[in-house]
């Protein structure tokens, strides 16, 4: 007879190095929300911590203008997360990583506004379209249209 599937995280915190990695990766993810939380605004969303080695944080950026700008307020977001959450802290060290950016790119686009010259073409094919199809390319113009005008 066969053995019942285990819960991953009872593996994750038996025995090995599994538990050593996933108090580590659940203390970076807490880091990472912590820092962006610190460091509100535009910047918060071109940063990722990376690690945390010997008393040093890693935080990675997507550009070195990004860096430049975590940098200019290392000094206190390191006072602040020595007072707040690790009073072990001695640096903070920042990095380009411009693989950040790569997967920030590959959200989807909305699409769902139509330009003005789309419009027109579906009201052009709505005017050799007939029946309930025709009268709805119509409409879809027609709202394209008042959508554009609306701005």
């Amino acid at each position: 007879m066969k053995k019942p599937p285990q819960d991953l995280s009872n593996l994750l915190h038996l025995s090995g190095k599994f538990p050593e990695l996933a108090e580590k990766a659940e203390l970076l993810n807490h880091l990472n929300q912590h820092v962006k939380q610190a460091l509100a605004g535009p910047v918060a969303e071109q940063l990722h911590v990376a690690n945390l080695r010997q008393g040093v944080l890693v935080i990675e950026t997507t550009s070195a203008a990004w860096a430049a700008r975590v940098n200019f307020q290392k000094p206190k977001l390191l006072r602040q997360l020595q007072a707040e959450t690790l009073p072990m802290l001695t640096a903070i060290e920042v990095k380009i990583n411009p693989r950040l950016a790569i997967v920030e790119s590959n959200k989807p686009i909305n699409q769902s506004k139509l330009s003005l010259e789309s419009a027109k073409h579906i009201e052009a094919l709505a005017e050799h379209v007939e029946g309930s199809l025709g009268e709805k390319l119509k409409r879809l113009a027609a709202l394209a249209s008042r959508d554009r005008q609306n701005k």
